[in-house]
């Protein structure tokens, strides 16, 4: 009985840990180095954990429209700071800043949201790279 109580408990932490092996930190995905500033309309806002997602599209230097991802933090954290899912909703004209992904992709670290109305929202993790944290 001590046995089965014991293999129980062992994968119990086991599953229990998953979650936290995939998470990934700031440093690891993306660079304090190269902040990033976008202004672009909301194509969808993905409330989820482990980081919520904002998808935005961006006219870069030639005007061609450009896809951007950007992590945010997670559901918790937003909602701390007054956040809801339907904060930001498609079309949402937004200046986004951030720090960019080290690959080069269109993958940014969110760190402020400014909306059309000029709300400035901080969405950020406090493990963002950056040297101060705005609430």
């Amino acid at each position: 009985m001590r046995t089965k109580l014991a293999v129980s408990m062992a994968g119990l932490l086991l599953l229990a840990a998953v979650p936290v092996l995939a998470h990934h930190s700031f440093a690891s995905e993306y660079d304090s180095n190269k902040p990033i500033t976008l202004k672009g309309t909301v194509k969808h806002f993905d409330w989820v954990n482990p980081h919520s997602r904002l998808f935005i599209d961006v006219k870069d230097d030639n005007g061609k429209v450009v896809e951007w991802e950007l992590e945010t933090a997670n559901v918790t954290s937003l909602q701390r700071r007054g956040w809801k899912p339907t904060s930001l909703k498609p079309g949402d004209a937004v200046i986004i800043t951030g720090f960019r992904a080290k690959d080069g992709s269109n993958l940014a670290a969110a760190r402020t949201v400014s909306t059309g109305d000029g709300k400035k929202l901080f969405v950020g993790s406090p493990d963002d790279g950056s040297p101060s944290q705005q609430q």
